[in-house]
């Protein structure tokens, strides 16, 4: 084999695996192992989906954050660092509106790969209308970006 036909070879093999996406377990398999925390890059890695997947901005405020998911994660964001603004979801009065309660958007804890990070999220509008989703999100020049969000349930 030619050095010019391996270097067209390599380069499509590459091009195939980034468009692969995430690489995840299969459903009902452990994915831990392939995935470890980064520190540091939670935020980020929320912040992208939050403004490239949901358009969340000065011009889309989004509902309330409930919970961050994980019992014992929380990482503490200086969400105006990447020009959100997000509303705590036990602010809401207890005796508010209940269409008011039910509205949220939430993140679970992203999990880490060399493909990027596989991270869960669910968006509520009001009763009877949300959607969650499973996002894949790669790390490049450009910071962390969304390369693709599947539907993983729907109310």
């Amino acid at each position: 084999m030619k050095r010019g036909e391996m270097t067209v070879r390599v380069m499509l093999a590459s091009a195939l695996v980034a468009l692969a996406g995430c690489v995840v377990a299969p459903k009902g398999g452990d994915a831990s192992p392939a995935f470890v925390e980064v520190s540091g890059n939670d935020c980020a890695v929320i912040a992208a989906v939050a403004k490239e997947h949901y358009k969340f901005g000065a011009d889309n405020k989004p509902p309330p954050l409930r919970g961050l998911g994980d019992a014992g994660w929380r990482p503490q964001c200086d969400w105006s660092k990447y020009g959100l603004a997000f509303d705590d979801y036990n602010d809401v009065p207890k005796d508010a509106d209940p269409r008011t309660r039910l509205k949220w958007v939430e993140f679970k804890q992203p999990r880490y790969s060399g493909e990027g990070a596989l991270i869960e999220t669910g968006i509520m509008h009001g009763p009877l209308a949300g959607m969650g989703y499973e996002c894949c999100v790669r790390s490049g020049f450009a910071g962390w970006t969304v390369s693709r969000c599947r539907n993983t349930w729907v109310s």
